[in-house]
């Protein structure tokens, strides 16, 4: 479904990932693990357009998106859930769930897309004019991924999206995305908590100094030493 072929990018003359070939098929939960600066951003950025690769391909469904614009990106089909949540603040979320569907014309199909992220998550329904920037960090989490999946996506790249939330809200964000999988949505996850990426992935890729070091299925690379060492505390 996705693939990145030897792709190198960065910022100006800095290369943050080199060299960089990972694949997602359909259905999959892939995870990307690894330090602080291993380039798992990067590549996410990379991937949604963000950022312009100097070398390399980036292919989905069989079509060259290499360089292509995030707009376009969105509109074939790839939702990006950045680090941070990035939510508009000073909007409400009713109107944070409007902005992502902003390039989808159906008014009604809209309106049945935000009800049914309200059944969804009910907490925003009884936030829903309030404004995102008054919203708890798991609530902002939560709008972050509704919006998402407003622009109805076939791949959604996560991004840390347990950062900063006390552990009762990183367990309900772990469910939400396990739920989105099973609706059948891709998924390329990077998560600080590398155990739990892996504890939940089909397969997973761990970066190293922005170049993919080993990759397998998370049971293996769970059991890895150097990855039990390293990121695991074992």
């Amino acid at each position: 479904m996705l693939e990145v072929e030897s792709v190198t990018c960065g910022y100006g003359k800095i290369s943050a990932i080199r060299n960089m070939t990972i694949n997602i098929h359909r259905g999959e939960l892939v995870a990307l693990i690894g330090a602080n600066g291993a380039g798992k951003t990067t590549t996410l950025r990379t991937i949604s357009g963000l950022l312009k690769p100097t070398e390399g391909r980036i292919s989905f469904k069989g079509e060259d998106i290499t360089g292509a614009s995030p707009r376009s990106i969105l509109a074939k089909g790839i939702a990006h859930c950045p680090e941070g949540r990035r939510v508009f603040f000073h909007m409400t979320v009713q109107e944070n769930l409007e902005m992502g569907s902003h390039l989808r014309h159906n008014r009604t199909e809209i309106a049945e897309d935000i009800d049914a992220m309200y059944v969804r998550f009910p907490r925003l329904k009884e936030r829903r004019k309030q404004m995102a920037g008054t919203l708890s960090g798991g609530e902002q989490q939560m709008l972050a991924i509704a919006r998402a999946l407003m622009s109805r996506p076939e791949l959604i790249l996560f991004d840390e999206p347990s950062l900063g939330l006390a552990p009762n809200r990183v367990e309900q964000v772990f469910e939400i995305i396990g739920d989105i999988r099973s609706r059948g949505i891709t998924i390329l996850l990077v998560e600080q908590n590398a155990l739990a990426a892996l504890e939940m992935c089909d397969r997973a890729y761990l970066l190293e100094s922005g170049e993919v070091r080993l990759s397998g299925n998370g049971e293996d690379l769970s059991k890895n030493p150097h990855v039990k060492a390293a990121y695991l505390g074992g």
